[in-house]
């Protein structure tokens, strides 16, 4: 990116929040605090009337006005390709807020350019398997997210799944969590007095308190992650395989935490990193006779014992 085109983006990114760290814009664009400060100079030098606080950040003259954004074709097509992720990762009121959004960015585009989204709109789709699940209306995506930014204690009727219960729990939320394909409400709850997380497809109720809570987000969200990353311990596994077989894991090696690989002979010699050694064991019958496993030493006491288990199961159904 030149300069030029590196200054627009500077002043787009001073637009889009009310304090815009100068790590932030280093991080942005790669380059030095020396360059960063080189940059705000040459704006300033420029007529625009940029503020600074020592250790907050920049920011813009609340009277300062710009003319709208124009978006480039390649900009646009990268929010519609989010889009069509959005759609089935998140409910009914978050996807429309989205396109609502989306149809404002094509409001200030060029006829060309809009031409273009019109021709990918129908070309890019998202394939999630033969059922078509049902989306829900609301995830309460959106109220959580209010309750983040107000600090509000949430009241919530949720469902656990191992107990196959109803609870009532009143929490503070300190982040939202994509993992496993749903989305997770990290919060501190007053019935457990610990963190928990609540997956938002079993809060059957959600209500939004008038009670506030003093915490710091960012910095309990970062413990409460460097916690769980602490404890979630991983198994370094190690497989042979013929390669033919190795072909036919293709994809789905990297669910189960695939992280090199190499030949040796006739043979491909896979790594894998994996929290659960019991799931292993059980992909790896899959695969029969056709995987040798290296490490570690219990999973192939782990599969035996499941072998052992099947043929007792069904040696009097064996010809």
């Amino acid at each position: 990116m030149n300069r030029i085109d590196r200054l627009q983006a500077i002043l787009t990114q001073l637009q889009s929040k009310k304090v815009v760290k100068a790590q932030e814009i280093a991080d942005r664009f790669d380059i030095s605090l020396r360059t960063v400060y080189r940059d705000i100079r040459a704006l300033e030098e420029g007529g625009v009337p940029i503020g600074s606080e020592t250790g907050i950040g920049y920011f813009l003259d609340d009277n300062y006005a710009l003319p709208p954004i124009m978006f480039t074709t390649e900009e646009a097509s990268a929010i519609l390709i989010a889009g069509k992720l959005i759609s089935h990762i998140s409910d009914k009121i978050v996807d429309a807020s989205f396109q609502d959004a989306l149809y404002k960015i094509k409001s200030v585009m060029k006829s060309e350019d809009k031409l273009v989204l019109e021709k990918l709109e129908n070309s890019v789709k998202v394939f999630t398997g033969i059922t078509n699940i049902p989306k829900k209306d609301s995830i309460y995506l959106q109220d959580i997210q209010k309750a983040l930014v107000k600090s509000r204690i949430l009241k919530l009727g949720y469902f656990a799944h191992y107990k196959q219960e109803l609870s009532v729990r009143e929490v503070e939320p300190i982040g939202l969590l994509f993992y496993a394909l749903n989305w997770h409400l990290i919060a501190y709850c007053r019935l457990r007095n610990s963190y928990r997380d609540f997956r938002l497809d079993r809060i059957q109720k959600l209500e939004i308190t008038e009670q506030t809570y003093h915490r710091k987000l960012d910095k309990d969200f970062e413990d409460y992650l460097n916690q769980e990353r602490e404890q979630y311990q991983h198994f370094e596994v190690e497989l042979r395989m013929e390669k033919p077989m190795a072909l036919q894991l293709h994809e789905s090696k990297y669910w189960y935490g695939h992280i090199s690989e190499h030949e040796d002979g006739n043979f491909i010699v896979m790594k894998f990193l994996n929290p659960d050694l019991n799931g292993f064991a059980r992909w790896i019958l899959t695969m029969t006779d056709k995987v040798d496993i290296l490490s570690p030493p219990n999973l192939k006491n782990m599969v035996g014992e499941m072998v052992k288990k099947l043929y007792e199961k069904y040696q009097n159904d064996l010809p």
